[in-house]
Parts: C-alpha cells; sequence; structure tokens
C-alpha cells in the first residue's frame, strides 16, 4: 500500500505534508504535489496534516487513476523535501473545488528544493 495525491491539491498545494515526511517521497509539479509509490513507506502521517484532504490511501476505491499520476510524474518532477512558498496565494479558494484535474492540471514540473 502507498498514500497518493489526488486532483484536491491542485491549485492548493499548501505542502505541509512535505514537512513531516520522513523518506522525502514528494515530488512537486507546478500546481500539485505528488508522491512516488515506491518510496513512500505507507506510514501515513502526511494525510492528517494536508488541508485540502487530497491525500488518501490506495485502498481506497477509485484511486487507479491517481495511482498511476503519481507514478508517472514522480519520476518526471523534482523532489521537495522542505515547505516553500510555492502555495497559490489563492488557494483557500479553490480548496474544495469539483473538477479540478479537467480544469487546472498542469504537467509541467515546479520547483523542488
Amino acid at each position: 500500500m502507498t498514500y497518493v495525491v489526488t486532483d484536491a491539491c491542485i491549485r492548493c498545494k499548501y505542502m505541509d505534508c512535505v514537512e513531516v515526511c520522513p523518506v522525502d517521497c514528494f515530488y512537486e509539479g507546478d500546481n500539485m504535489l505528488v508522491i512516488n509509490p515506491s518510496e513512500c513507506i505507507d506510514c501515513g502521517v502526511c494525510e492528517p496534516e494536508c488541508p485540502a484532504e487530497a491525500i488518501l490511501p490506495d485502498t481506497e476505491s477509485g484511486l487507479e487513476k491517481w495511482l498511476e499520476i503519481n507514478n508517472t510524474f514522480s519520476a518526471q518532477w523534482p523532489n521537495v523535501t522542505r515547505k516553500n512558498d510555492q502555495t497559490p496565494a489563492d488557494a483557500d479558494e479553490h480548496k474544495g473545488e469539483e473538477g479540478k484535474f479537467d480544469k487546472y492540471f498542469s504537467p509541467e514540473p515546479g520547483q523542488g528544493d
């Protein structure tokens, strides 16, 4: 089992999860984070830290798409190990918004560390 970041992170990218991850398995895209499923140790400390509730265990149904997205983009985006100033100023306005993947997803990498 691993944890995955879902579209609830898009345009929020609070990064509180990054601060608590003991194995540094988060990778930064332009407007969201992903978890490398091969590096995640399933400790679960990141899940309650996410204000957008974007992190879920891959054992929940319907997350196959997100497992694939996390796996794909963690190989392309830079690793991020600490919270930085990349949280969007309007993050709270997008928290809980539906359909964010189709509206806003960007495959572009973020800055990383």
